[in-house]
């Protein structure tokens, strides 16, 4: 049974992976093999993101009817997941209303005081490893938070020279944005190595060793 799975798993991809190489004046079907196998694919991560739903509502109705001490945050999020379920059924994410109260009105808003908790939260955990451990990057990774938040926040006096309009879009957009690239890339390298490993069998995710 491990060896099917594994020739069916190696065999499914081997088929998309040539749909991209393979000239289309030659193998005509090649690109919608490919495209049907990639539906698939969408259909069956449509279905485990739905189970994964399913699963939340089930843990924390359970932490509900249980009672305990977290449960009011449990009843929170089982109301909203409802009302939004219900919501996006009905009136589609596409409505006016899906788009003004739900996106617009919550999840927007909520993003933005999560990541504004996450950028407090790293600049504090970055004094902290500073004192512990006073090295040059951890020098130069506060020094750069801090031209970042001069440079962004509004000071009483006004804006403070040349932060605003050059050192934080310099930082920004040529350090920030050469190291995000760098993590896509090195994100890119990595899976398409797990992506040949799974191919070649190295690596056996469906289950088989």
């Amino acid at each position: 049974m491990r060896v099917i799975t594994a020739v069916i798993a190696i065999a499914f991809g081997v088929l998309v992976l040539l749909g991209y190489f393979l000239p289309q004046e030659l193998f005509p079907n090649a690109a919608g093999l490919q495209a049907v196998l990639l539906d698939w694919a969408v259909i069956l991560a449509a279905a485990a993101a739905l189970i994964g739903v399913f699963n939340l509502f089930s843990v924390h109705t359970e932490k509900i009817r249980r009672r305990k001490k977290d449960g009011i945050y449990s009843a929170l999020l089982v109301m909203g997941l409802i009302a939004a379920f219900t919501l996006g059924l009905f009136l589609k994410p596409q409505h006016i209303l899906m788009q003004s109260i739900l996106l617009e009105g919550i999840i927007i808003p909520v993003e933005a005081s999560l990541m504004g908790l996450l950028a407090v939260s790293l600049l504090y955990a970055a004094v902290r490893l500073l004192r512990r451990r006073a090295d040059l990057m951890g020098v130069a990774f506060i020094a750069t938070a801090a031209l970042i938040f001069l440079g962004s926040i509004t000071l009483p006096f006004g804006d403070l020279p040349l932060f605003g309009t050059l050192i934080r879009p310099w930082v920004s957009q040529v350090w920030a944005l050469g190291g995000a690239r760098g993590i896509l890339i090195g994100v890119g390298l990595g899976a398409l190595l797990t992506g040949l490993r799974v191919l070649f069998g190295m690596d056996r995710p469906y289950g088989g060793k």
